[in-house]
């Protein structure tokens, strides 16, 4: 991949489209991780107005570290970006609080991971209608359009999708080209829902290698029958992701009435 002319091509992407649309600039959420460490450069690099936002919720202490680092470093190298941090623990405990009693379980768990996704989107679509920024979104390739890792109407919902077109392999070969810090690269990938450590793998099974190699092997009309032992393991973990999520990953459906009923 030629990362240089990739980022160079993204950058003016993402100023057109701001520009074209009218709006004063950019807003997303930093988590610690490469994904929005990447988008916030690329943005960055627009000169546009850059809000990087910072959305604690009962976060670990590493991940907070790194995300502060980041945006520090971002500061100190781009007059164009601003920082704001809003803890989200209180709201989303008060939420809670307000919800009926359930026993504790695997499903409540992930609901519970959903909502702290959903209150950063608020929160994120808050500073952008303030200051008439677009949310820029995080997710790529492989999150995105191959495993829908991701919280539909939470980090799903955005205003446009930066790094979409790329997967999670040429994401860290931009980050390298755009001088993220190694803490960050070096970190394992976690989308931070669940206040523990637990990484993406340990969700889902597979590692992002893994996962980009079976949407290829889809791609070229490969089946689990045509593999075995653990690529058969990890393109079964990829297409069970990948048909159970569907509904994140094409338009909402319609009902459309006959024109005779109307």
């Amino acid at each position: 991949m030629q990362s240089e002319k990739v980022i160079d091509h993204i950058v003016n992407w993402l100023k057109t489209y701001a520009t074209n649309s009218k709006m004063n600039g950019f807003v997303l959420g930093i988590s610690g991780g490469i994904d929005s460490a990447v988008v916030s450069a690329l943005c960055a690099k627009t000169g546009m107005r850059t809000l990087c936002v910072e959305m604690p919720i009962h976060q670990q202490q590493a991940q907070v570290t790194r995300a502060e680092n980041h945006i520090l470093g971002l500061k100190k190298k781009f007059a164009n970006v601003t920082d704001i941090r809003v803890d989200l623990t209180q709201p989303f405990e008060q939420l809670k609080g307000s919800l009926p009693h359930v026993e504790a379980s695997p499903s409540l768990d992930l609901s519970l991971a959903n909502t702290r996704a959903r209150l950063r989107m608020t929160t994120l679509y808050y500073f952008a209608g303030l200051h008439g920024y677009l949310v820029a979104g995080t997710g790529n390739k492989v999150e995105d359009f191959g495993v829908g890792f991701f919280t539909k109407y939470g980090d799903g919902g955005v205003d446009l999708s930066p790094i979409a077109d790329l997967m999670k392999s040429e994401v860290y070969e931009l980050a390298k080209h755009l001088d993220v810090a190694e803490e960050i690269i070096n970190a394992a990938p976690t989308d931070g829902l669940f206040g523990d450590s637990r990484s993406d793998e340990d969700q889902i099974g597979a590692t992002y290698n893994e996962l980009e190699w079976a949407m290829r092997m889809e791609e070229d009309g490969k089946t689990a029958e045509d593999f075995s032992g653990r690529q058969k393991q990890a393109f079964e973990i990829y297409k069970s992701r990948n048909n159970a999520n569907k509904h994140k990953m094409v338009p909402i459906p319609v009902c459309e009435i006959p024109v005779q009923l109307k």
